[in-house]
């Protein structure tokens, strides 16, 4: 059954029944949006989430709430409660720099993370590519939309290189600097696939910093360098169309002016590189 926001409980619901002693934090902390808030109990705090998306069935946020138990906490948030549509989490305290950090800490983060135990299901793009062309705004779905659709799906997802948990949303925002080291937050995009998908779908500022970024993990890898990159260049179409899609669904979904934005930014560079 589709998730509804109507069948879940209300922020101020969750919190006077599971978390009476507790109080929202005001906090600018990326990635709380929808509801979501950090709570406190004297020198306690936990990140209170909510399922932000609509659309998307209960399973998809449960399975974010499973990915959070398998992980260590030297990567992510250890998950404490669980209700439908709302999950706690650890509150790591730290410093949000927006910035990637430099390559070689970067790539020894997302490589501890792809030496973790598979989480236990793989990450497809071509359904969410075609979930996000079906959902689209009908004004917005060009002709070169739907033919970069057609050439992924008849060209099918690379084979991958090695398999592994995957984050699939490292940005700047999503990193914590704490005092035990970097750690991951926002993980409901998480699941299994190749390591070269992760890579290609870091948000870096250009490709002189994403170059150094695979120079560097393919280091702790012990991969050819160039074998890496070529393997990351062949996921890149897919990730473009991904972010695409998704600023067109996250646009049909909210009004908001900025995903057409970024939407439009993103056909711009995949114009380019096709």
């Amino acid at each position: 059954m589709p998730f509804s926001n109507n069948n879940r409980l209300t922020r101020d619901e969750v919190l006077s029944r599971y978390f009476p002693q507790y109080r929202p934090v005001a906090s600018s902390k990326p990635g709380l949006s929808g509801g979501s808030c950090i709570i406190e109990y004297h020198t306690h705090r936990l990140v209170l989430r909510c399922h932000h998306d609509p659309n998307a069935p209960e399973s998809h946020f449960l399975r974010h709430y499973h990915a959070l138990k398998r992980l260590p906490d030297s990567l992510a948030p250890k998950p404490r409660f669980y209700t439908r549509g709302w999950m706690a989490v650890d509150y790591f305290h730290g410093k949000v720099e927006s910035g990637l950090p430099e390559a070689d800490e970067l790539a020894g983060l997302m490589y501890h993370l792809h030496q973790q135990p598979r989480l236990g299901w793989r990450i497809s793009l071509l359904p969410l590519l075609e979930q996000y062309w079906q959902c689209g705004d009908p004004a917005r779905r060009t002709p070169c939309w739907l033919r970069e659709l057609k050439r992924l799906r008849k060209k099918g997802e690379p084979r991958p290189l090695r398999l592994g948990p995957l984050h699939m949303d490292v940005h700047g925002d999503n990193i914590v600097r704490t005092a035990s080291g970097l750690r991951l937050i926002d993980w409901e995009y998480a699941g299994d696939g190749d390591i070269a998908l992760e890579l290609a779908a870091v948000w870096v500022a250009d490709e002189q910093q994403h170059r150094q970024l695979i120079n560097a993990y393919a280091r702790c890898t012990h991969i050819d360098a160039d074998d890496l990159w070529q393997q990351v260049r062949q996921w890149q179409p897919w990730i473009l169309m991904l972010k695409a899609g998704w600023f067109e669904y996250r646009w049909q979904q909210t009004g908001d002016r900025q995903f057409i934005r970024l939407a439009d930014e993103t056909w711009r560079q995949l114009i380019m590189k096709g």
